[in-house]
């Protein structure tokens, strides 16, 4: 019984080492031109790549030494031909895994890079 406690004990620790970081790092591909750009976005802001338009919500990496683990909560919606905003992802993208929760649309695709510190955008204006 005791040594079951000690793994529950363990258990938060796991979950203290992701690390929360302000900017995610996606990559798209435009399929007509087969132009791939990488783009940075703060968290809770809205960058347009193409018809979609991608959001953040969290981003999380391993410290570093430990198994890559880089994950993101991202909501992508699209603007219709109508100039209507329609949601076609909500839901968790891996960096280690970009073919396991990318955006796959018709004419842009989209997945994560990485999560990182800082970037060479500047961060959004406060209102």
């Amino acid at each position: 019984m005791v040594a079951a406690i000690g793994l529950l004990a363990a258990v938060p620790a796991v979950a203290e080492e992701r690390i929360a970081n302000p900017v995610a790092e996606f990559a798209g591909i435009d399929k007509i031109t087969g132009r791939i750009i990488t783009f940075d976005v703060y968290l809770d802001e809205t960058v347009q790549f193409g018809a979609l338009q991608v959001t953040p919500r969290v981003c999380y990496s391993s410290p570093e030494g430990a198994e890559p683990k880089t994950d993101a909560f991202v909501e992508v919606d699209e603007i219709t031909l109508d100039r209507k905003i329609r949601r076609i992802f909500t839901g968790w993208m891996f960096a280690e895994s970009p073919g396991l929760n990318a955006v796959e649309h018709a004419v842009y695709d989209v997945w994560l890079k990485t999560c990182k510190k800082t970037s060479d955008v500047p961060p959004p204006q406060e209102s």
